[in-house]
């Protein structure tokens, strides 16, 4: 007959042992559908393309001036 202690005791090993056995299978599963990625190199220079030609600002009609409370707000 076992403890009451005991019996905790025995069923945080066991949920430690199935944590680190789901922990593991995880990462295999993970490293083997990890597509490779292509070797890079950090020093090899990249042509930066010249900017396009600046866009016109769009042309905007004023917004119409509202009330605030009761006064009515005009255009000076």
């Amino acid at each position: 007959m076992t403890t009451r202690y005991e019996r905790m005791k025995m069923q945080r090993r066991m949920q430690r042992r199935i944590r680190l056995v789901v922990e593991e299978r995880r990462m295999s599963l993970a490293a083997q559908q990890a597509p490779a990625e292509p070797a890079s190199d950090a020093d090899t220079t990249v042509e930066i393309p010249p900017p396009s030609a600046p866009r016109p600002a769009p042309v905007t009609t004023p917004a119409p001036l509202r009330a605030i409370g009761r006064v009515t707000v005009h255009q000076a």
